[in-house]
Parts: C-alpha cells; structure tokens; sequence
C-alpha cells in the first residue's frame, strides 16, 4: 500500500507533509487529518499560545506552528521531551515548541495560561474522569478555545448492550470511553463552564483510521498495527468514528 495514500487532498495542509515522517511519528490514527479538520473550529491565529495535550513524538506540534504560527507548549507522560525536541528541532520549529513531561491530570501550568488547547488521539485515556473538564478549563484564558479528536462509536456502548466483540478484542473496556459526540456535547455543556461550538462524528472517520492503518502496517510496525486492522476491517464502517469536539470558555 502505496505511502502516498497519506497525502489527501482533502486535507489540503496535511497532505504537504512527508507520509513516512508521519508514520514514523505514528502515535495514533491519522493525527494530521484530525486536527486539519478539528482546526475549523478553533480560531487558531499567529501568536497564540497552545497547548498541545498528549503530543506524542511531536508531529501536531509541528504542524500547528507551520501551518498556524503559534506557539506551542507540547505535552506527553510517555513520550521524553527530548525526543519531542530533537523531532521538533529536525522540522525547523525548535523554538517555538516547549516540551514537557507531566500527567495531563497534574499540569505544572499557572492557571488562564493558553489561548487554545487541542488533545489529539489522547482524550480518552484521562478526559472521561467527570471532574476532568472543569480542571483543564482553568488552564484557558476566557473565550478560548479546546479541541478535541477522540475515537467514538457510533451507538452508546449502554444502547449496544455491551462493548462489540470486535472492539473488546482489540482494546478492551478501553472502548467505554469511546461515546458519541452528542454524548460528549451533554456532558461539556453540563458543566456550564464551557459553550460548546462543535460535536460533530468525522463523516469519514472510519475509512481515514482504516487507510492509516494499513499504510501502518505496510510501512511500520506491522505487529502493533494488526490488532487495529483486524477491528477496523470487522467493523466495516457500522460503529467505528472519532468525534470532533471543540468548545469555548465562558
């Protein structure tokens, strides 16, 4: 599968961006294509300070200062900041992207710091916990902005009676944490901290995570993608998305 499946031109900004960097940053499904489209919501402007929650190897972090001009604050648990530096170092963007090591649960940040904060392929592994909106929000500034990418299913996992064989052999009761975005939307707009902007299910979310899988597993690490690829392709497109989420501070 050829590595130029990666360049879509429906994701005009992502698809300038070298297909076998991207794979060799692989953290997550397809981070570029997400936060491409997440990005409409967002009001990203040149000079803006953001925070980029669950970094990775650093590849949002470097197309949201090349494509966005701002300033980036990169966090991950597991990934080294010097490996986000050098990363970041190579990609011509040192300087404007500061690497952090923390729990996304115990951020070293004064409150009202950013001007943005965008979680991509990160979200549902601590955003779930119900008090967890309210003590991110206190790290933006009034009137700005969060975004969100986060797999989804299509149903409720309460409404399916149960996780789908497919998705438990895959990641298990991780897939509790996989709601719909109207889910997601009540549970945002319930905190009457945040106005929610967007809540919206990638209409082809589906087929990117299947596309980026597969070029995955042809092009890097087979083993780690097969599992994925065994759950995607069983799904065919009845259940499996991301939701997109974007919200603003009161």
């Amino acid at each position: 599968m050829s590595l130029d499946l990666l360049r879509d031109p429906r994701s005009p900004r992502a698809a300038g961006y070298d297909p076998a960097w991207l794979v060799a940053c692989d953290r997550g499904p397809n981070p570029l294509w997400l936060l491409e489209d997440l990005s409409v919501d967002l009001g990203l402007r040149p000079g803006m300070h953001v925070l980029d929650l669950g970094c990775g190897l650093g590849a949002t972090s470097v197309f949201l200062v090349r494509e966005f001009g701002v300033r980036v604050t990169a966090v991950d648990l597991h990934v080294p900041p010097d490996d986000v530096a050098a990363q970041t170092a190579r990609s011509g963007v040192g300087e404007w992207v500061l690497p952090v090591r923390a729990d996304a649960r115990a951020l070293p940040f004064a409150r009202e710091t950013f001007d943005a904060i965008v979680c991509i392929d990160a979200w549902e592994y601590f955003g779930t916990a119900d008090g967890y909106l309210p003590y991110l929000v206190g790290f933006l500034r009034p009137g700005c902005a969060l975004g969100v990418a986060t797999p989804a299913l299509r149903r409720e996992v309460r409404e399916l009676g149960g996780i789908p064989p497919h998705v438990r052999a895959c990641v298990g009761g991780e897939a509790l944490a996989w709601h719909t975005p109207e889910w997601w939307r009540f549970q945002w707009e319930a905190t009457g901290l945040v106005e929610v902007v967007a809540a919206r299910c990638q209409e082809s979310g589906w087929r990117d995570w299947l596309t980026w899988t597969r070029v995955c597993a042809e092009h890097g690490d087979a083993a780690g993608a097969a599992p994925s690829l065994a759950m995607l392709e069983a799904d065919g497109g009845e259940l499996l998305s991301f939701a997109l989420l974007a919200a603003r501070r009161r």
